[in-house]
């Protein structure tokens, strides 16, 4: 009797002890479970694939892939022969590693704020981020005289020229900063 009145005590605090850790376990093991959207991570996922930033980034900035949607990688990624009038055809190898992260990491894949943004409402599948309807209103005010009237600048599609931290996932729209022009504040 004396035993069970001891086991009893401890019976409880291990039940406590084991709701109470398994409910914060729960929180951590569920993450992938809370509704999409509703706590996606700020911005955009950074670049984190090596190959990927040496392959692309050598050419232009290797953007990020939740900036589009699966579709249009997959269309981007089968025409390299033809990528916006140049040859950037990748070996086997690398083709299927950087076409697998982008994939993984698309718009849509991910949730990310603005990778939820940009593919919101979308109608058809891009190969220009510049083409997004959410990238176009977020960009419409821009006086053209500040990107292509600027040798800085010259395309929206330079985006780590007034988004310094880019690459980073991050396109504040108060941390713009124009080259020859400074800080902009869209009205």
């Amino acid at each position: 009797m004396k035993f069970t009145k001891t086991i009893a005590p401890l019976s409880a605090v291990a039940v406590a002890t084991a709701i109470l850790w398994g409910s914060a376990a729960a929180d951590d093991d569920d993450d992938y479970r809370r509704p999409w959207g509703i706590h996606a991570y700020p911005g955009v996922a950074p670049v984190i694939d090596q190959r990927y930033q040496d392959e692309c980034g050598s050419c232009h900035m290797a953007y990020p892939p939740g900036l589009l949607p699966v579709l249009s990688w997959e269309r981007i990624m089968s025409t390299l022969d033809n990528h916006f009038k140049e040859n950037a055809e990748l070996d086997e190898q690398d083709l299927m590693t950087i076409r697998n992260y982008l994939l993984n990491n698309a718009a849509g894949r991910i949730d990310y704020q603005l990778s939820n943004r940009m593919v919101r409402n979308l109608k058809n599948f891009p190969v220009r981020i510049t083409e997004l309807p959410y990238f176009q209103h977020e960009h419409q005010k821009i006086p053209p005289r500040l990107v292509q009237g600027n040798s800085k600048v010259r395309s929206l599609s330079n985006c780590d020229t007034c988004h310094h931290d880019a690459t980073q996932g991050t396109f504040n729209e108060h941390e713009i900063y124009i080259p020859g022009y400074g800080r902009y504040e869209d009205d």
